[in-house]
């Protein structure tokens, strides 16, 4: 099996120590477009005594979520998580520990590792969060080209652009990025641990020189 473009040791330093680490040798658009059946195998490992279950809602019992949330399976919230009112996670997610979905925010079909911040009003599609990435108010993650007949997703790794096979996919956000209000991650992107999108920012790495 060819190594794969992108390698999670180089932006999620915990991922080979995580629940993720079966699925170490996917791509991450391969992982979001399964991101229901990963979820659901996840669960299967959960001890239900630290959850509150409902159908396919699992949410750790030191999470808070406040009335008006919605909630759809299958999801695991972590420990010490805080989804607030107007918050939307839909289409298979999981969320590690301490982290914040905010008023408004959509998470969809996405993986987020520990202390990541969703602060408000943002979309976050098909994506994979690192650990301690900061989304400021209205920063989006989008996961289709909208904008042109040819909808195949492409992402960059090195000088050259790569094919993903796949019409929805968003980014790999690695750990301690920040991501500024209103900044726009186009489909595809991939973002080095600890890099800065600087707000009303694009970031469209099909683009990059």
């Amino acid at each position: 099996m060819p190594e794969p473009l992108v390698r999670w040791s180089d932006f999620i330093e915990t991922f080979s120590a995580s629940p993720m680490a079966p699925w170490a040798r996917c791509e991450p658009w391969q992982l979001t477009s399964q991101s229901e059946a990963v979820v659901r195998q996840l669960l299967k490992a959960l001890d239900a005594s630290e959850f509150t279950v409902v159908d396919e809602v699992v949410v750790h019992v030191t999470s808070m979520v406040e009335p008006g949330a919605v909630l759809k399976g299958p999801l695991i919230v972590g420990p010490k998580c805080f989804v607030a009112s107007g918050a939307y996670l839909r289409g298979g997610n999981w969320v590690a520990e301490r982290c914040i979905v905010g008023p408004g925010a959509e998470l969809k079909s996405s993986f987020v590792f520990a202390g990541t911040k969703l602060a408000h009003f943002n979309f976050v599609g098909d994506s994979v969060l690192g650990a301690d990435v900061n989304l400021e108010a209205g920063s989006v993650i989008c996961n289709y080209r909208n904008e042109r007949s040819d909808k195949e997703i492409r992402i960059r790794a090195g000088d050259a652009l790569h094919a993903t096979g796949c019409h929805k996919f968003g980014a790999v956000v690695g750990d301690h990025c920040r991501v500024g209000a209103n900044a726009v991650l186009a489909p595809g992107a991939i973002l080095s641990p600890g890099s800065v999108v600087r707000r009303t920012a694009l970031r469209d790495d099909e683009l990059s020189a």
